[in-house]
């Protein structure tokens, strides 16, 4: 049986490091969202000057395929001195279909388990 690394892309090619992950629902819709956290994006590095471009889709991958995902919001936080070095960059994922959303936990249960990030349920 082989074995597909999980993996996210926002460019074909470039793999990111996902730092933090929080899994939302909302009371009144019902709708729930991910938020996924990057500390540093190796799509933007080096050329600041792109950053503020809008990543208007992300590749999620494992052992059962591809899975495209469409970001409803994208924050860039910046810091440090000069307020100009990227700190983290924000992707909120909001999905409605209950199909979508236990197939993106599956893969997301992959990844951090293939990453050492370790999975934790609040009690709301």
């Amino acid at each position: 049986m082989s074995s597909t690394t999980p993996t996210i892309q926002f460019f074909a090619g470039i793999t990111e490091q996902l730092d933090d992950v929080r899994l939302r629902r909302n009371a009144r819709t019902g709708v729930r969202s991910i938020l996924l956290i990057f500390k540093n994006l190796k799509a933007v590095e080096g050329i600041n000057s792109f950053t503020k471009q809008s990543l208007n889709s992300m590749l999620l991958t494992d052992e059962e395929g591809d899975i495209n995902v469409t970001p409803s919001s994208t924050r860039f936080i910046f810091g440090g001195d000069e307020g100009d070095e990227l700190q983290r960059v924000e992707c909120g994922v909001e999905i409605d279909q209950d199909d979508h959303w236990e197939r993106v936990m599956r893969f997301m249960h992959r990844y951090a388990e293939a990453n050492g990030m370790a999975y934790q349920e609040t009690g709301e």
